[in-house]
């Protein structure tokens, strides 16, 4: 008998390291079930202000006021956003270390860079797309064009126009080459260490046209120190007359600045969904969903795997752009 009862204590000191070599992760559903017992950590992978920080902060307060922990933004800025990216990329995956991906991080990022900085899926657990914000085509006040047609027909007849951007490889230097292989305009991009200082020079008449969300041009547009001509989406901005590119002409020209959760790759499935749902339950909140609709971002609160889905499709359309524009980083 004693040797049985030493057997099985033998055995029991065993099976916690025989069940993990053999793939059994029962203490993931027990962690899963007691999810979050202490406070979460979003990261945003760029500086204070403009829209990723607020949409990041949005999410934060709504999923503290739910889950019942402190949810704490920490901005991670650098290398267009490849820094705070990777260093969620490389944290424990327990759920208690979230990144707000965007476009840039996500979307282009992972081709645009040799060697990619990650892979955009496998690298991370894709937990919700919290919202998208569409781009707008925007003039100069004084170029004489008062919609896309015109815009199109203009540039044909003054072949050179520059347009303006965050950097090359920033999505506003790859939609005005989508824009430039979709009309056969012939256009000079002119990179800028950050959009606000293209839009200075866009005012100033030192660029001809830009591409960029609207959120960060809706202040100029509504002031008159700048043109919006075209909405690069399948849907009109509330409150801005106007139209799409496809309304005038330009099918499938549809840019968007859009914003998600993701986890570290491996986090529990039940840890991902909880957070997931969680976050479609703080999008139906009206304070935040009005003060993303006042951005004029669509507020969406997707599963995980429309979230896979999504950046995958994404991913595809700007390796096609940044492999036919030859844009590259390093």
């Amino acid at each position: 008998m004693k040797r049985y009862i030493k057997g099985l204590s033998v055995w029991a000191r065993l099976l916690p390291a025989v069940l993990l070599a053999a793939g059994v992760v029962f203490p993931v559903g027990a962690a899963a079930q007691t999810y979050p017992d202490h406070p979460i950590k979003l990261i945003a992978p760029f500086g204070t202000g403009g829209a990723l920080d607020f949409i990041a902060r949005g999410v934060a307060q709504r999923l503290n006021v739910q889950m019942g922990q402190p949810v704490i933004v920490e901005n991670r800025p650098g290398a267009a956003g490849i820094i705070g990216s990777q260093s969620v990329m490389r944290s424990p995956p327990d759920g208690y270390t979230l990144l707000l991906g965007a476009t840039t991080t996500h979307g282009i990022n992972p081709t645009l860079y040799k060697p990619a900085p990650y892979d955009a899926l496998k690298d991370f657990a894709p937990v919700s797309l919290v919202a998208t914000i569409p781009h707008v085509l925007i003039v100069n006040s004084a170029l004489p064009v008062k919609n896309l047609q015109e815009f199109i027909k203009y540039a044909k007849a003054h072949p050179g126009l520059a347009f303006g951007s965050a950097g090359v490889g920033s999505p506003h230097h790859l939609a005005g080459e989508m824009l430039r292989s979709m009309t056969g305009i012939d256009v000079i991009h002119t990179p800028y260490k950050g959009s606000g200082q293209a839009m200075t020079d866009l005012m100033g008449n030192q660029i001809a046209f830009m591409s960029i969300e609207y959120t960060a041009a809706a202040t100029n547009i509504k002031g008159g120190k700048l043109r919006a001509i075209a909405v690069a989406a399948d849907h009109r901005i509330p409150g801005l007359d106007v139209p799409t590119f496809a309304e005038q002409g330009v099918p499938n020209f549809e840019v968007t600045a859009w914003y998600a959760v993701f986890a570290p790759a491996k986090t529990p499935s039940a840890v991902t969904h909880r957070l997931s749902k969680e976050i479609a339950t703080g999008l139906t909140n009206t304070q935040f969903r009005e003060s993303l609709m006042a951005l004029g971002a669509k507020p969406i609160g997707s599963t995980p795997e429309q979230l896979a889905a999504f950046v995958a499709k994404d991913g595809d359309l700007w390796a096609k752009v940044i492999k036919s524009s030859g844009a590259t980083a390093e």
